[in-house]
């Protein structure tokens, strides 16, 4: 039996990209500066953890010599482990932006060789003529925000009058994103996805890589709250990704989590729904069990990025590692001959650095399962040689753009 499973610890980053001047990244590392925080005793989170940062599986996994080889140096506190299991390694990212679809894109062996649009990081930043077609089509009497924001601090800033003129807050950040926050109750889910929908349509011609629906829930700014309903309407990857080249090869995917809404829902059999970490953890065992031969599952743990990442939670994101280290053996003990399990991120949200965007750095590979021979693969040029190595796997034809290490 071979089969594959997939998981993407979504921002988490081991520092050393090459290029990470050119995004004004030089210097980030979003694991080495956990760990650097929670060695200095930094790290207590109201009983959650404390002490330096533990993660003992993917240790074993080869995290720590992943760690030294992208940036040079171990992470800070950290116990080197007797012995190292698997395959470990780091990858560059060749694509043209740290973002999200570009990260996985890659990772399923499809590089973004072209530039995204973005909007203006001063003054307004939609142009009134998108405005007014946006409010026209979807029948709105106008938009809050029009503004580079933060997710959470604009929804405290503009909910209450979101709630009282029944117009969506639009925003964006450094990604190729259009974001709308609305009110489940009041505005209504599935009117914020239709919006979005239409959204997504004029969006087009500006290149724009998502559209985010970003609901929420109460009734002040002390008591707003994200939901789990958020949904993604992204653009089609440029060329067939992995995930299409396995269900043109009669294999099936299994998308848990967000993984459907970042590939535009191409080149995917099944679509599994979870909310936070611990849930798409479990979706994804049960998802293990029920995959057959041939068959990837595909996981994003995005509350790394989402919750901790983006929101500059440095003990936090310490505590959701040590979460999903701990729960590594209930993998383990599903695992059966033939089958592959690969660790991996799509781009870095280091929570000690400025601003609230994600941060250009390497990725850890983090590749084991029976049989497989313990090595290090060292640095790898791209993303989409973690793709490749899967298509290698499952005994599908190579693509285009990565080399299969194994």
């Amino acid at each position: 039996m071979a089969r594959a499973f997939l998981f993407v610890l979504d921002s988490f980053g081991v520092g050393g990209a090459p290029d990470a001047a050119a995004y004004g990244d030089e210097g980030a590392d979003t694991l080495g500066h956990i760990a650097e925080f929670c060695a200095a005793g930094a790290g207590d989170r109201a009983g959650l953890r404390s002490g330096p940062l533990s993660l003992p599986n993917m240790s074993e996994l080869g995290l720590l010599h992943i760690a030294r080889a992208a940036s040079g140096h171990f992470p800070a506190g950290m116990p080197l482990p007797e012995k190292v299991y698997g395959i470990y390694g780091a990858a560059s990212e060749v694509s043209r932006g740290k973002d999200t679809p570009s990260g996985h894109w890659e990772i399923a062996g499809t590089p973004v060789n072209f530039d995204w649009g973005y909007f203006p990081t001063e003054g307004d930043a939609f142009p009134p003529e998108l405005i007014e077609a946006l409010c026209r089509q979807a029948d709105i009497p106008g938009i809050l925000g029009n503004c580079h924001a933060s997710g959470t601090e604009i929804i405290a800033r503009l909910g209450e009058e979101h709630i009282r003129t029944g117009k969506p807050i639009c925003y964006t950040s450094s990604d190729s994103v259009f974001q709308v926050a609305a009110h489940e109750l009041h505005f209504g889910l599935d009117r914020l996805l239709a919006f979005c929908n239409t959204a997504r349509g004029l969006l087009d011609s500006y290149n724009i890589g998502r559209v985010i629906a970003r609901p929420f829930v109460g009734q002040s700014a002390s008591t707003f709250q994200r939901t789990g309903n958020r949904r993604d309407f992204s653009v089609l990857p440029p060329e067939p990704t992995l995930l299409d080249r396995l269900v043109e090869n009669r294999r099936h995917v299994h998308a848990v989590g967000k993984i459907g809404d970042i590939f535009a829902h191409q080149g995917i059999s099944r679509l599994i729904k979870a909310n936070g970490n611990e849930a798409l953890m479990d979706a994804s065992l049960s998802a293990i069990d029920e995959a057959e031969d041939g068959d990837l599952v595909f996981t994003n743990f995005v509350d790394f990025d989402m919750i901790y990442g983006h929101r500059r939670d440095v003990p936090g994101y310490a505590a959701a590692l040590e979460a999903f280290d701990a729960r590594l053996p209930e993998v383990h003990k599903k695992l059966k001959p033939g089958d592959l399990v690969v660790l991996t991120a799509d781009h870095g949200c280091d929570p000690t650095w400025r601003g609230t965007d994600h941060t250009r750095e390497r990725v850890p590979i983090i590749a084991y399962g029976p049989g497989i021979r313990s090595r290090s693969i060292g640095v790898r040029r791209t993303y989409a040689d973690i793709g490749e190595s899967v298509a290698r796997h499952l005994g599908i034809p190579a693509g285009a753009h990565g080399r299969s290490f194994l």
